[in-house]
């Protein structure tokens, strides 16, 4: 029996770690010089590894794909996602948004001990070997440093990412090379993203706020309202705020061109409130002066309000108070994909069985964020990662093992 998985991100190598603890022999090849690249980037913050709220709320985060991903976090949810980092030696705890940290908030020393312990189980790392699809008779075609080699294994796990921050590894190359095969993909699309605003920032605002944060304020759009934090760019939006109801901002762009929604620079005071303190007599102070002492309104959000307000309006309490409760923002465009936190589409769900296996294709197997999938931040990422890639893992070992009890 042979076993290569292409792909040495958390799905690729928790499907080794499957096949591995079952004693079976694991190739692992990855077009990187090392594994894990845009794990320990995603780290360097503080790694979220996964979220504290009850599976009940946890699995409402997948949207439309929550039916296929709760099979696999019933499996391995977030509970096992501690326990099993536990196992490595990490320890872990709930910050106070309820997302679960290492407690030495780094990425690097669980990545170490995890290919630690799968080189231990007798995993074979193959770096600098890039996934070129198959051969005429159905080997893999795997890119190397000293050339073209082709590859057999009785099943193939494939964990190659997306299409976001292509420097790690995940560009997507692997669609076209898929859908030559049969497999029915959904166009790649950036998620947890960041947006351009309509007609951009003007050059004030965006010489002088860019990269500085709306703390403490709220987003209305649609049936969607949250408060938190976000950052303002160059040329638009970006941040855990915005990233919470990304899909929804880029799916509303994609059908009508653009996306409306309001900013509440201060959600803790009711309209009246914000109505009557704006309304108050302000002698000869200037409208700044005015606003920083009644509302506590300067720096970044008042400069928003300059944005979407002219002269008048910002002069008649009426509209200002209106715009301090819901301050009008257009995003034409979500920015490219590469520079998305993750991404939605690929592998659709319905073209693999229930093990993942890919059904026009007998023995390949799918894991990980190249599935036809989403979540918000959060840990919602990693932890279906993870649990894919224990799906997919098992799913070729018992494969593997029906096809060998067929032989005899």
């Amino acid at each position: 029996m042979t076993f290569a998985v292409i792909g040495a991100g958390p799905a690729g190598l928790m499907a080794a770690e499957v096949l591995a603890e079952a004693g079976l022999p694991v190739d692992v090849f990855d077009g990187m010089p090392s594994a894990g690249r845009k794990f320990l980037l995603a780290g360097r913050g503080g790694l979220n590894l996964t979220h504290s709220e009850p599976l009940v709320d946890f699995v409402t985060r997948y949207g439309a794909r929550r039916p296929q991903v709760e099979r696999w976090l019933r499996a391995f949810g977030p509970d096992a996602v501690r326990a099993w980092a536990q196992g490595l030696g990490t320890e872990t705890f709930v910050g106070s948004s309820g997302r679960v940290f290492p407690v030495g908030m780094k990425a690097a020393p669980l990545l170490r001990a995890w290919l630690h312990r799968l080189r231990g189980l007798g995993v074979q790392f193959h770096m600098r070997h890039r996934f070129l699809g198959w051969t005429g008779d159905g080997a893999l075609r795997l890119h190397t440093p000293a050339g073209e080699r082709p590859v057999r294994a009785d099943a193939v796990v494939l964990a190659l990412g997306g299409a976001s921050w292509s420097r790690l590894g995940s560009d997507g190359a692997w669609v076209p090379l898929l859908r030559a095969r049969g497999v029915e993909i959904a166009d790649l699309r950036p998620a947890n993203s960041g947006f351009d605003v309509r007609g951009g920032w003007s050059e004030y605002f965006a010489s002088r706020f860019a990269g500085q944060p709306f703390k403490s304020v709220a987003i209305r759009f649609g049936g969607f309202q949250r408060q938190g934090e976000f950052v303002a760019t160059a040329t638009g939006v970006e941040g855990s705020l915005v990233y919470a109801v990304s899909a929804a901002l880029r799916d509303e762009i994609a059908a009508r061109g653009e996306a409306r929604l309001e900013i509440d620079l201060l959600p803790g005071r009711s309209p009246e409130q914000v109505l009557r303190e704006a309304a108050y007599p302000r002698g000869s102070r200037s409208l700044a002066s005015h606003l920083k002492s009644r509302l506590g309104l300067d720096g970044i959000k008042l400069a928003l309000l300059h944005e979407v307000l002219s002269r008048e309006q910002l002069h008649d309490p009426v509209r200002l108070a209106a715009a301090i409760k819901g301050a009008p923002l257009v995003l034409a465009a979500p920015r490219p994909i590469d520079e998305a936190i993750s991404t939605a589409g690929g592998v659709r769900i319905e073209a693999l069985d229930e093990r993942l296996m890919v059904k026009a294709l007998p023995g390949v197997f799918c894991a990980g964020e190249m599935l036809d999938w989403e979540a918000p931040t959060g840990g919602y990422l990693l932890t279906a990662c993870l649990a894919s890639g224990r799906v997919a893992g098992e799913g070729a070992r018992t494969f593997v093992g029906a096809a060998q009890n067929l032989v005899r």
